[in-house]
C-alpha cells in the first residue's frame, strides 16, 4: 500500500481567546497560521485552508495565508480546500498558487470546486443561474494553463486568451491539482477527464458510501487514459484526551454551526443524538487518540484511499487552546496509531 498521507483542513472558523471572547479575524488568521507550524514541526503531511465569504470564517484568501505559513514551515504541502474556482479567474488562480509555489520552494496545491457555500457569487458579480458552466469552461481554462505554455480559449465566462503566457511559470513545471466532490458522479468523471486528483467531501453518513465514487474514478481514469492518482478524501474531528472530553467539548461550537448554516438552508436543529450517532457510525472523528485513529484506519481501509485531511475546526467557536492540543494529538498519537493500524492490516 502507497504511504498514506494525513493533513489538516481549516476553514479559519472563528476561535474563542483565553479570555473567553471571540477573536477578531485577524486574530483568527494568525491563530490558523500557529497551529499550521505546529502541524509542520509534527510530521503531518499537508495543511488546506478553504475560502469562504462569510462572517463566521476568517478565510477568503487562503493563498495569502498559506504564504504566510510557508514562511514558518519547510515542508508540510500547502493547498486550498477549496478554491472556488466558478467565482474566480484561472488565470489569476494558476499565478497565485504559482506563485505560492515558489516562496513555499514547491509545496504549493490547489483543490478546485465549486464550494457549498455561494456567497462568492454575488459578492464577485456571478449568477447562480451559470453555476454549471461557470466550472467547466474555468477548469478547462485552468486544465490547459497547468501545461505552462501559451493558452488559447474562446467561450462565454471570461474573455477569450489568444496565446496567452501566464507567468510565473513553477520551477518544476506542474502543480499539484485536486478536484473537491461531494458526491456527484458527474464531478468524479470530470476530475478523471482531466486526470486531476480527486478529493472526497465527506461531511456525514457512513464513509463507505462513497466507495463507489473511487471505483467510478479508476475506472473513468483507465477508459479515458487518464492517470488514476491515490484519492483523498476530508472529514470533520475533533481529539482530546478522553472519549468524553472530545464530545464535550466539540459539541456546543459543533451545534451552533450547524444550526446557523442549517436555519440558512432550511434544515432542523440538530439533536444531541444524531450528533452521537455520526461519531459512532457517521462522519464525525471525535474522541481520544486511539478511537480516532482506529475510525480513520477503518475509513481508510475501506475506501482504500491515499490521504485523510481532518477538518479540525469544525467545532465553531471553541477555545484556541483546545484547536491547538487537537492538532498536537493529531500529529503525535492519532496519525502514528493509524500507521500502525493499516501496517497490521486490520482496524477495526
Amino acid at each position: 500500500m502507497t504511504r498514506v498521507q494525513f493533513g489538516i483542513e481549516t476553514f479559519g472558523d472563528i476561535p474563542l481567546g483565553d479570555d473567553g471572547a471571540l477573536m477578531t479575524h485577524a486574530a483568527a488568521i494568525r491563530q490558523v497560521v500557529d497551529e499550521a507550524a505546529l502541524a509542520d514541526d509534527i510530521g503531518i503531511d499537508a495543511v488546506a485552508l478553504g475560502e469562504h465569504h462569510r462572517h463566521d470564517f476568517a478565510i477568503s484568501s487562503p493563498e495569502m495565508v498559506l504564504s504566510a505559513i510557508a514562511s514558518r514551515t519547510s515542508r508540510v504541502s500547502l493547498g486550498s480546500a477549496v478554491t472556488v474556482l466558478s467565482s474566480d479567474d484561472p488565470v489569476r488562480v494558476f499565478q497565485r498558487f504559482a506563485t505560492l509555489d515558489a516562496v513555499s520552494s514547491g509545496r504549493a496545491e490547489v483543490i478546485l470546486g465549486r464550494g457549498s457555500f455561494t456567497e462568492s457569487f454575488p459578492l464577485f458579480g456571478f449568477d447562480m443561474a451559470d453555476y454549471e458552466v461557470l466550472f467547466e469552461e474555468k477548469i478547462e481554462i485552468f486544465s490547459r494553463l497547468l501545461t505552462e505554455k501559451p493558452v488559447s480559449w474562446e467561450g462565454t465566462t471570461r474573455p477569450a486568451l489568444h496565446e496567452a503566457d501566464v507567468y510565473p511559470k513553477t520551477e518544476s513545471g506542474s502543480l499539484t491539482t485536486w478536484v473537491g466532490v461531494g458526491g456527484s458522479p458527474q464531478s468524479v468523471i470530470r476530475a478523471a477527464r482531466y486526470g486531476f486528483r480527486l478529493m472526497l467531501a465527506i461531511i456525514g453518513g457512513q464513509p463507505e458510501r462513497f466507495a463507489p465514487y473511487v471505483d467510478l474514478y479508476r475506472r473513468a481514469s483507465e477508459q479515458l487514459g487518464t492517470t488514476a492518482h491515490p484519492v483523498g478524501m476530508h472529514s470533520h474531528g475533533f481529539i482530546a484526551a478522553t472519549d468524553e472530553e472530545a464530545r464535550e467539548a466539540y459539541y456546543p461550537g459543533y451545534k451552533a454551526m450547524m444550526d446557523r448554516i442549517g436555519g440558512e438552508r432550511g434544515w432542523p436543529p440538530m439533536a444531541r443524538s444524531s450528533y452521537d450517532a455520526e461519531i459512532t457510525s457517521g462522519s464525525l472523528y471525535v474522541g481520544s487518540p486511539d478511537t480516532v485513529a482506529r475510525k480513520i484506519a477503518a475509513s481508510i481501509s475501506g475506501l482504500d484511499v491515499g490521504r485523510f485531511d481532518l477538518v479540525y475546526t469544525g467545532g465553531g467557536a471553541m477555545p484556541a487552546s483546545q484547536r491547538m492540543r487537537a492538532v498536537e494529538l493529531y500529529g503525535t498519537e492519532v496519525i502514528p496509531r493509524v500507521r500502525e493500524l493499516l501496517a497490521d492490516g486490520a482496524p477495526s
